[in-house]
């Protein structure tokens, strides 16, 4: 069963509703100030809600009858700056977690937590002897020394520089692999959800905008106002013209575009979202014929290096005003010169177009 959620709350502002998978990695990604602390605080007991229900498998951790405390909780927390104690060993902080054994129990289990963290070796460490990485697996393997069933991880890798934390996401799927809880990630990283979890929530001032597989999420946001936290760039406006059981056709400046809109009906102002990276480059010496979807004919305007990528900023032709951004592989380029100032034909695949609500 899953963790349910359903949150109310004036200061801070909390409308919210989910449901997290059992037994995966779920990321929680929102810009600054909308709520993603304080739902992690919620679930873990910190936060008394004004109205919420937090049920784990039938038992209900908040509701208008109850409120279960912290230590009541199957839950392991991670703060965002790690929360280790400074006057405490490695070792010890881990213990601290483990008050209800015995203190012969309390050593060995903190032990091996350590060792799943793979931090063994720094059981006699105090915390400022400690890099930023070695911190946040300490901080892990006190967080799931009591086999809790819920892992909740606020920002834990915001202050790790690129390279640990690509390692300690490594890390953090070698450890849910071994263990199989349920995980809660706050993020605002999207990279960072794209490569831990498998199920995401996309949330702004305290309310769900849209949730399901993290994919999927990241790819067909489904109002402008997900498209914009997911950093869509290319959002418009067009004229919905005629719609079919499979096809809709919009009126876009001069420029017609079939979509895939099964169910789609009526005419008026639409608004649509093309992935930059969804964008095709169309191959002049190619003979492409009539089979090619939705060609557009662009003027290159800037083309800006990312690295192992390209930007391509395009003005349509006929449509000045609109800007389109192209995403292609750095090799592409090579292959394929593009300067600013040239013409350059796109097409935009019907699958691809994604219509908002």
């Amino acid at each position: 069963m899953s963790l349910s959620l359903e949150l109310r709350h004036n200061g801070p502002q909390l409308d919210f509703t989910a449901e997290i998978p059992k037994g995966q990695i779920t990321a929680l990604v929102g810009p600054s100030g909308s709520g993603k602390t304080s739902i992690i605080r919620a679930i873990a007991g910190l936060l008394k809600i004004k109205r919420a229900r937090i049920c784990l498998e039938g038992e209900c951790w908040d509701d208008n009858r109850r409120h279960l405390p912290t230590r009541e909780r199957s839950i392991g927390l991670v703060p965002q700056h790690h929360g280790l104690f400074p006057h405490l060993s490695v070792l010890g902080n881990v213990e601290t977690s483990l008050s209800h054994l015995t203190s012969r129990d309390r050593r060995i289990r903190a032990l091996e937590c350590l060792s799943l963290a793979h931090v063994e070796e720094l059981v006699g460490r105090h915390p400022h002897e400690l890099s930023g990485g070695q911190r946040q697996r300490v901080a892990l393997a006190r967080a799931i020394a009591r086999n809790p069933q819920v892992l909740l991880l606020d920002e834990p890798f915001s202050a790790i520089d690129r390279g640990m934390r690509k390692r300690l996401y490594l890390e953090l799927r070698r450890l849910h692999t071994q263990l199989g809880n349920t995980v809660l990630l706050v993020t605002h990283d999207l990279d960072e959800a794209a490569q831990l979890a498998s199920h995401l929530l996309l949330i702004d001032q305290g309310q769900l905008l849209q949730a399901g597989e993290t994919t999927k999420v990241l790819t067909r946001p489904r109002n402008e106002q997900a498209a914009q936290l997911l950093d869509i760039p290319n959002v418009f406006e067009a004229s919905l013209e005629s719609s079919s059981s499979a096809l809709s056709q919009l009126r876009w400046g001069p420029h017609t575009l079939h979509v895939s809109a099964a169910g789609l009906t009526g005419t008026g102002r639409v608004k649509f979202a093309v992935l930059p990276q969804n964008i095709l480059l169309v191959k002049t010496d190619k003979p492409w014929g009539s089979h090619l979807e939705n060609p557009i004919p662009t003027v290159v305007q800037d083309v800006v290096a990312l690295g192992w990528e390209v930007l391509v900023l395009l003005e349509i032709k006929g449509n000045p005003e609109v800007q389109l951004q192209m995403r292609l592989p750095e090799r592409a380029m090579r292959r394929y010169p593009i300067e600013t100032g040239s013409e350059v034909i796109v097409c935009l695949r019907s699958s691809d177009i994604i219509l908002l609500e």
